[in-house]
C-alpha cells in the first residue's frame, strides 16, 4: 500500500485524538453544569465534518470510520487523503487550544 507510513501516523494521530476527545467532553460537561458551553457545534461545514455536535467524541467516531473506508479502499485519492488530514489537524489544534484554555 503507498501510504503505508502515513497511514501510520494517522493511526497514532486518532489515537491521540480519541484520548483529548474523552477528556475535553469530561471538561465541557462540567462547563455546562457551570453555565456555560452553550453551543450547537464545535465545527462549522465548511471546516469539511459532516457531524454537528457539541462534543468533540462523534467528530472523532466520523475521522474513524471515514480512516476505516481509506483503509479499506483500493485506491485513496490524494486529494481525499490531503482533506481528510486537514480535518483531522483541525480537530487536533482545537483540542489543543481547548485544553490550554483551563
Amino acid at each position: 500500500m503507498p501510504y503505508t507510513n502515513v497511514f501510520l501516523q494517522i493511526k497514532e494521530n486518532l489515537q491521540i485524538a480519541y484520548r483529548q476527545a474523552i477528556d475535553s467532553d469530561a471538561r465541557l460537561d462540567e462547563l455546562r453544569k457551570a453555565g456555560h458551553g452553550k453551543f450547537v457545534a464545535i465545527f462549522t461545514e465548511d471546516q469539511g465534518f459532516t457531524e454537528k455536535s457539541n462534543r468533540f467524541l462523534p467528530y472523532v467516531q466520523e475521522l474513524v470510520a471515514e480512516f476505516d473506508a481509506m483503509q479499506n479502499s483500493a485506491h485513496v485519492a490524494p486529494e481525499t487523503l490531503e482533506a481528510f488530514v486537514k480535518k483531522l489537524a483541525t480537530l487536533l489544534q482545537t483540542l489543543q487550544v481547548f485544553k490550554l484554555s483551563k
